[in-house]
């Protein structure tokens, strides 16, 4: 896809089936817009085209449709910055909740170092991940996978507590995505997360 940056800036496909981390346009002062809604039943397989490709068509309206901005914020002066030294920025992880994920780039990764509410105070929430989680591993291509084994710590909405959580990530399809703003050349990242804590665990 081409996304356009703040300052200039366009990030071109060459469309051979593999992303390489210089594909994508990865740094703070980015925003994007986003079509969003959210309790609506979506059919994630898509259709068989042949040649092991697939087809998604996410172009019609679904209830409950809204514009999201999302943008990509640097760490400078904000009350969690000292926690995450060397990460490059924080960003939105859903539209149901405030709470912005700390990513770093580097070592082939884009790294997910932790969780952190936007401002401080009693129920504030700043967790760390131990190791960084590899929310994507470059280069991207068909069967690529990978998995991150990681101690969660640090206080959520106040609360301080520790648990384990293992990502499993792989691109398990690609093909043609249509959506509202166009067509796109995608590669399909699937991600299961396995959280324990105590005795309790979740998928």
């Amino acid at each position: 896809t081409d996304a356009r940056m703040d300052g200039g800036g366009v990030c071109v496909p060459n469309r051979d089936g593999r992303i390489e981390q210089d594909e994508i346009p990865l740094r703070a002062g980015l925003r994007a817009i986003y079509r969003a809604t959210t309790d609506v039943a979506l059919d994630t397989r898509g259709e068989e085209v042949g040649d092991g490709r697939r087809r998604w068509d996410f172009s019609g309206a679904l209830p409950g449709d809204r514009d999201v901005l999302v943008e990509t914020v640097a760490l400078d002066g904000a009350w969690y910055e000292s926690d995450f030294t060397g990460a490059d920025y924080v960003s939105a992880l859903s539209i149901q909740s405030e709470l912005l994920g700390v990513f770093e780039i580097g070592g082939g990764a884009l790294r997910l170092r932790g969780v952190v509410s936007p401002e401080d105070g009693f129920s504030r929430t700043n967790l760390e991940n131990e190791p960084p989680v590899d929310a994507l591993q470059f280069p991207l291509e068909e069967a690529s996978e990978w998995e991150s084994d990681v101690t969660v710590t640090g206080c959520a909405l106040g609360v301080f507590g520790t648990y384990s959580e293992t990502y499993s990530s792989r691109v398990d399809a690609a093909g043609t995505l249509v959506t509202p703003f166009g067509e796109f050349e995608v590669l399909r990242v699937r991600t299961e997360l396995l959280r324990v804590a105590g005795v309790t665990r979740t998928t």
